[in-house]
């Protein structure tokens, strides 16, 4: 693992949650939203799940089927002193195709649809705000097809999924599609990175 990649993940052992929110994204595949949620100073913890399905305690096969209901996303553990959720809202439409409705590249089907679960009042008017000044602003040139809604239960995704584009660099999805989204990414948010990134 080259030290680029290591400083990616988190140290997320014994962090302090005290005075911490939580937000959650879908953008498809959820190792790359943790790979971008990570880099970003303030956020505390990222993990990998499943949220938005009618099926409890799913696992990485059945949502792979579409059949649970379930897309894949990340729940962020932020500090709003340090990054704030229009930060992260910025990150998350940025850091995939919100115009594209339930696909991502090659990925197709509902489990990968572009998501914002919101937590309460202020997040959903936030994300309401976002996704409609975008559309107005023309950025994508297609209409966004996010979906807000309430955030329901999140299921933590296997072990092995977590943190894998830092345990992973070399594996070929981490290597050809995540580490240049990465890297673009990192030069529009280089003032809102992690310092030892």
């Amino acid at each position: 693992m080259n030290k680029e990649t290591a400083a990616t993940a988190l140290d997320e052992n014994n962090v302090d949650t005290a005075n911490t929110e939580v937000a959650t994204f879908g953008t498809g595949c959820f190792w790359c939203t943790e790979a971008v949620m990570e880099s970003l100073d303030g956020v505390k913890k990222v993990i990998s799940g499943y949220s938005g399905g009618h099926v409890a305690n799913p696992d990485y096969k059945a949502v792979c089927t579409g059949s649970t209901g379930h897309a894949e996303c990340v729940e962020v553990t932020y500090d709003p002193k340090v990054v704030s959720y229009t930060d992260l809202l910025e990150a998350f439409f940025r850091s995939h195709d919100p115009t594209s409705l339930n696909r991502q590249g090659n990925d197709v089907g509902t489990q990968y649809r572009s998501v914002i679960f919101y937590h309460n009042d202020e997040q959903k008017k936030a994300a309401e705000e976002a996704k409609t000044e975008l559309d107005k602003s023309g950025a994508y040139g297609k209409p966004i097809v996010t979906e807000i809604s309430k955030a329901e239960k999140f299921y933590p995704a296997e072990d092995y999924h977590q943190n894998y584009f830092a345990n992973n660099p070399d594996q070929g999805y981490c290597a050809f599609v995540i580490a240049p989204k990465l890297d673009k990414f990192r030069k529009v948010f280089k003032e809102k990175l992690r310092k030892n990134i």
